[in-house]
């Protein structure tokens, strides 16, 4: 039977110092290069380096007329070229041309004469606009808003005496949950 060893060491089991990473040491470009002429000058404390360019010089690439495409100057575009597709599906949406002075005037006086028949949905139609548009061009006097409100709240009073014990519980307890926001 083989009895377990206990070896005890007065050692030190740890890193005494933190290790560092060497600074880096790059070769100097110039002086590593292979066709690069060095010239020591004698009477004062300078080195001359000329490295020749990496291709012998092209006829056909001039600032003048640059073979690459990234240095000539951008070409004026083509009007009939294809163009890329838009990215927001109201970018396709026409702009709504500008109503003239006349056709405001008429607006107001549809609205103003029966708000009941000419809504402002009925007019952003009937004038090819937004109904917000209609609201803030023609808005309606504040006593004939406040009765159009006071008309819509009974006939949604109307609708929800119809609602059954459930759904009214559940909408009661929402208003109330709103209150507390």
């Amino acid at each position: 039977m083989l009895k377990p060893r206990l070896f005890f060491s007065f050692t030190r089991s740890y890193a005494t110092r933190i290790a560092e990473k060497p600074p880096a040491r790059f070769p100097d470009p110039l002086l590593n290069h292979s066709n690069a002429v060095v010239t020591a000058l004698k009477d004062e404390n300078l080195t001359f380096i000329h490295r020749p360019p990496p291709t012998a010089p092209s006829p056909h690439s001039t600032t003048l007329a640059p073979a690459s495409p990234l240095l000539k100057s951008p070409t004026p575009s083509n009007k009939n070229a294809p163009m890329p597709p838009l990215l927001r599906p109201s970018a396709y949406k026409a702009v709504p041309s500008r109503m003239s002075d006349k056709d405001i005037e008429q607006l107001r006086k549809l609205r103003l004469s029966n708000p009941e028949k000419y809504s402002r949905a009925k007019l952003a139609k009937l004038f090819k606009c937004t109904p917000n548009f209609v609201s803030k061009v023609a808005a309606l006097p504040r006593p004939q808003r406040k009765e159009f409100a006071r008309k819509m709240e009974t006939e949604h009073a109307t609708v929800r005496e119809k609602w059954g014990e459930k759904k009214a519980t559940f909408v009661a307890i929402k208003q109330k949950r709103r209150e507390f926001w």
